[in-house]
């Protein structure tokens, strides 16, 4: 069986909407500011808010022309939003922590995913429905990503010697060759790839088992949120919006991805389920209540919590909750 699978960083280590009608765009940074806005990884409907805001001129709307930069293996994000080359980098917060903890000055802005994506993908014969059911089993994953698994059996007080841990590469392979009975993998990828092919499969997510990061996240540096706030709350403002419509049509999304990178390899019925599967993952009842990308002290508070156990200790004010506040009023 051959699977077509996105690649991520894990492999490395690892029509305006009646929703966006009401929001009111910023004053304009000045005419046309040219930003760029680093993404974490390679096109895909994952940036599937920002293509939205490109395409229906959110931005140019508020004066900014943004270039959206893509990541990848040799695109880290961190590098060109310290040097200011970038406005607005995508990232996560144990990336961010591991960045501040080396003197990077980072703020995170905005967190367009309110779950963490990461999961354990198992066959639907051989099912890992909790932590406690990975006892005995042998699961596929990046050896980089061992502190995860980690704070994963820390918080549901589950032995991890009694989990063999077998290094794979990112592909549903192993397990779908029953090399491994599951997978450390992101729920929106590896699940998908399987079930476009037929396999059926189960996730569960690390998020719901008390695994509290922070993903797809924005930051942006302390001089940019002195300096140059009008640009950041026009990206920021724009980018809710091209969310907001995405959230109203997920395929539309994956349709505009697919048009807007022909020479990406996207399969388009991989990118309408993959948009499908991450809307859950960024939406939320605090979504709902605040706006997107929104985030609460409670939240930062848990995620200072599972970072200390990732060895990537940091304390709330990494978060800035500010040009949120002003993006939505």
């Amino acid at each position: 069986m051959t699977f077509r699978t996105p690649s991520r960083r894990l492999f490395l280590g690892g029509a305006l909407t009646t929703a966006t009608a009401g929001l009111i765009l910023p004053r304009r940074a000045r005419a046309q500011d040219a930003v760029n806005f680093q993404l974490s990884w390679l096109h895909s409907v994952q940036f599937g808010g920002s293509y939205i805001a490109q395409d229906k001129g959110y931005w140019s709307d508020a004066g900014l022309e943004v270039a959206l930069q893509p990541g990848g293996p040799n695109a880290p994000v961190e590098p060109p939003v310290v040097a200011g080359t970038a406005l607005v980098g995508i990232s996560a917060a144990d990336y961010t922590a591991a960045a501040v903890n080396q003197g990077a000055p980072f703020k995170i802005i905005g967190v367009a995913m309110q779950k963490n994506p990461f999961a354990i993908a198992s066959l639907a014969e051989n099912p890992v429905n909790s932590p406690a059911d990975l006892v005995g089993k042998k699961i596929g994953m990046a050896l980089a990503n061992m502190p995860v698994l980690e704070a994963l059996c820390s918080i549901n007080d589950v032995d991890i010697s009694e989990i063999e841990v077998v290094p794979t590469q990112y592909d549903p392979a192993p397990l779908v060759q029953g090399q491994v009975d599951c997978l450390l993998c992101w729920a929106t990828d590896l699940p998908v790839a399987m079930e476009i092919q037929g396999v059926e499969n189960v996730t569960m997510l690390l998020a719901d088992q008390g695994y509290a990061v922070h993903s797809q996240t924005y930051i942006a540096t302390e001089d940019s949120l002195a300096n140059r706030r009008d640009q950041l709350v026009a990206l920021m403002k724009g980018e809710v919006m091209g969310w907001q419509d995405y959230q109203a049509d997920p395929a539309a999304a994956a349709a505009l991805t697919v048009e807007m990178f022909p020479d990406a390899g996207l399969d388009l019925e991989t990118q309408e389920l993959q948009a499908e599967r991450q809307v859950p993952l960024m939406f939320s009842d605090l979504t709902e209540a605040e706006g997107f990308g929104w985030f609460t002290d409670e939240t930062v508070a848990a995620n200072v919590e599972t970072l200390a156990l990732l060895d990537k200790p940091v304390s709330a004010d990494l978060w800035d909750r500010s040009i949120l506040e002003e993006v939505h009023g």
